[in-house]
């Protein structure tokens, strides 16, 4: 009775507060932390042990890793789409089911692939796989060789937008490329964002961008401080079967990581100084650097083809107008499923990462189900797939939402929400580009939850996560998640936390499910998430971007659905 009691306080604070409908203007016009009766009713119903619940069974043995593609993913998915049913959701996949087929092709590195830098004078480098390099054939043919010169491209880049071109117009049809990961180094806001990272630094943009200009491979340089986590995530990211979406654009017959000292030998071999490439990389002026060294690859892959499913279903909404637009809730099931040739335990359960997400959605749905009345627009709940492998699900989705992109006011997204106690501050990075911005602060002052900037911004957390795949079409679109700060704890112990989550456990076997997980603050991102949703679903207009924002055109060119 004690514990339930104290438990109440702060809820009970956000309630009183929430009622009280406190207002205040803004430039979007509207800006609002009231909720009705119905929907506090619904958000005091949100239960931290039911997403405990979805949390270890979802992360159980059982499911092996939630693999895409793989039995333990589609135990996952059925999971999901059962507990939508049971809540009494309408199925909004394909068919008149709760499922969007998503067709993927899966390939697995055979044995037989061989990876060997061979300079003009001097011994080749053989380069042995997970340990120096990872690789894998994008095209998804059963073997491809390589035999191609390598091209120094500093990061990959080319930016109009921030006049800067790393090509410089050089024909690298037919190369290798070798670049770094990350983006050029800056504190100016207006310079590829200052020291927030972009889409340019992304390692899925330099591959698209390798292949959009004919070249054969792509190879980037691992820095642990500049891809933001260490080796060991690159090589158990790359582990056995990856997935991809069918395509018809230009694929690479080599998409690569090498270690950083393995980059060291490299520029030796070619008689230049890894240092000062790097350097060079920093300017304007740079131009590409030939090598005077070939990859020389064969490339033997398992072919596998594959459809996988996202998990969608919907609450219509109460007005006959606006129940044909929709808020999206979205969360990835999937996680990098069993590593066979691993000896001990060989099964990535991904309990943070995602299954805390998965939980929380899970809970949404079946408080917004239960609710007495429903808010104006309709409420969209996809548990989408292959986020692991780059955000496979969602970009489906994306490119093939069950309404229209123009339709959909918001995107929130939950991914990785610890289970470590209550939080005093909430993490929404990207929600500051959107017209809805207003209301998110208004809303997080109800909760007495401060709005802390993204803990690392270098590490271009904004498009990691499933909500960037709807952004790209102009949905409004980010993340909740908890920020450094607990109750009874200070925000040094909470970095902590993440540093020993990042080094020891993301991506690892070890992200796996405790009893001594404290599941309130992802009851509290859930309640939190809730409201916004509920705001949303209930503003006179949909949401937009700011002004200039990157997204900003992809929402016009879809067509703004405003009133």
């Amino acid at each position: 009775m004690r514990k339930s009691l104290v438990l109440a306080l702060p809820l009970a604070f956000v309630v009183f507060a929430l009622a009280q409908g406190a207002r205040r203007n803004s430039s979007s016009g509207y800006a609002s932390a009231h909720l009705p009766p119905a929907a506090i009713g619904a958000l005091q119903k949100i239960d931290p042990e039911h997403i405990r619940a979805h949390v270890r069974f979802l992360s159980h043995d059982l499911l092996e890793g939630r693999g895409t593609g793989q039995r333990g993913g589609d135990l996952a998915a059925e999971y999901i789409a059962t507990q939508f049913w049971l809540d009494g959701l309408k199925p909004a996949g394909d068919n008149g089911t709760f499922f969007q087929n998503v067709p993927m092709v899966g390939v697995t590195a055979a044995p037989e692939t061989s990876f060997e830098f061979t300079p003009r004078r001097g011994d080749a480098m053989q380069l042995k796989p997970m340990d120096d390099y990872v690789a894998s054939d994008d095209t998804a043919h059963p073997s491809d060789d390589i035999d191609s010169e390598i091209v120094y491209v500093g990061y990959g880049i080319e930016a109009p937008e921030y006049q800067w071109d790393d090509y410089k117009g050089a024909d690298v049809r037919g190369k290798v490329l070798l670049m770094l990961v990350n983006e050029p180094q800056s504190d100016d806001p207006k310079f590829f964002k200052g020291s927030a990272l972009t889409y340019y630094g992304r390692w899925t943009y330099k591959y698209e961008e390798a292949a959009r200009k004919g070249a054969v491979g792509a190879i980037l340089i691992h820095k642990a401080d500049m891809a933001s986590y260490p080796w060991d995530v690159v090589r158990s990211s790359n582990t056995g079967e990856k997935e991809f979406l069918k395509s018809d654009t230009p694929q690479l017959k080599a998409a690569a990581w090498i270690q950083l000292e393995v980059a060291r030998q490299l520029a030796q071999k070619s008689g230049m100084d890894l240092d000062k490439l790097m350097a060079d990389a920093q300017s304007r002026n740079f131009h590409p650097v030939p090598l005077p060294v070939k990859l020389k690859a064969h490339m033997v892959s398992k072919i596998r083809q594959i459809s996988s499913k996202n998990v969608m279903g919907m609450l219509p909404g109460s007005d006959p107008k606006l129940k044909d637009e929709a808020v999206l809730y979205t969360a990835h099931y999937d996680h990098l499923g069993i590593r066979p040739d691993m000896s001990g335990d060989n099964i990535y359960n991904g309990a943070r990462d995602n299954a805390t997400g998965c939980g929380i959605l899970l809970e949404l749905a079946r408080v917004f189900a239960q609710s007495q009345s429903k808010p104006h627009r309709s409420l969209l709940f996809v548990s989408v797939t292959a986020e692991e492998q780059g955000l496979l699900g969602s970009g489906y989705l994306g490119k093939h939402p069950p309404i229209p992109a123009a339709k959909i006011a918001l995107d929130l997204n939950f991914d990785d929400v610890p289970p470590l106690g209550e939080p005093q501050e909430v993490e929404v990075s990207g929600a500051e580009r959107t017209t809805f911005y207003p209301t998110v602060e208004a809303m997080a002052k109800e909760f007495r939850l401060a709005i802390r900037p993204d803990s690392h911004p270098e590490a271009g957390h904004y498009y990691r996560s499933d909500h960037f795949s709807m952004a790209r079409v102009g949905v409004p679109a980010f993340s909740i998640n908890e920020g450094m700060k607990y109750k009874g704890h200070n925000t040094e112990w909470g970095t902590e936390q993440a540093e020993e989550f990042t080094n020891k456990r993301y991506h690892q076997p070890s992200d796996e499910y405790s009893p001594s997980m404290d599941f309130r603050g992802d009851a509290t991102i859930a309640r939190f998430g809730f409201a916004l949703g509920w705001a949303a679903a209930s503003q006179p207009k949909v949401q937009g971007w700011q002004k200039g924002d990157e997204f900003e055109k992809a929402r016009l060119q879809n067509g703004d659905a405003t009133h």
